[in-house]
């Protein structure tokens, strides 16, 4: 069961949002809306915010450029992970990732199947590290990026979420190494 150190304060994060999208605009971004609602909410701040083309390369391009800036922590990107055509969001950004975080996308799915049954299985929800970025990609829909905020990254990006936490490991000090604090 999670649980949170008191002991351990809060550290606000740099976060970048990414919409994958080749009809959505900043007026009708409902989900990059939701995920920024739920960042600052938290406590933590927009780095940046950017609506891209499902375009394998323009993608690369643009979270390349985040992963790069040691001012961003962590990115959250919306869309592109499904099973269409122009569905491109995993080829796009999984070969980036140092590290592959293979546990968000079962949880995410476990946590969705609650909410839309079977159909969870056509998101290919995933996330990774690198440039000790983390990096989480989750559908488009705003139900799903809610989902994946609130049951599962909210608590991955705390640093008094205990036993384990992403926060030690991308702020920008790059002074520890680790992932995981004492678990006792």
């Amino acid at each position: 069961m999670a649980h949170s150190k008191k002991e351990v304060a809060f550290q606000s994060l740099q976060i970048a949002v990414l919409t994958v999208s080749d009809t959505r605009t900043p007026e009708n971004d409902t989900s990059g809306d939701a995920l920024v609602e739920g960042l600052n909410a938290a406590g933590h701040q927009l780095a940046q915010r950017a609506i891209c083309k499902d375009d394998v390369y323009q993608l690369r391009a643009v979270v390349s450029q985040w992963i790069a800036d040691e001012q961003v922590q962590a990115v959250l990107v919306t869309g592109g992970t499904g099973f269409t055509l122009r569905d491109t969001t995993p080829e796009a950004l999984s070969p980036l990732f140092d590290k592959a975080i293979e546990g968000y996308g079962e949880l995410f799915r476990q946590l969705s199947y609650e909410e839309i049954g079977t159909s969870t299985i056509q998101s290919r929800a995933f996330a990774g590290v690198a440039n000790r970025t983390v990096i989480f990609c989750m559908p488009g829909s705003t139900g799903a990026c809610k989902t994946a905020w609130n049951g599962i990254i909210r608590e991955q990006l705390d640093a008094r979420h205990r036993p384990c936490n992403f926060v030690e490991m991308v702020m920008t000090d790059r002074s520890v190494d680790t992932v995981c604090g004492p678990r006792g």
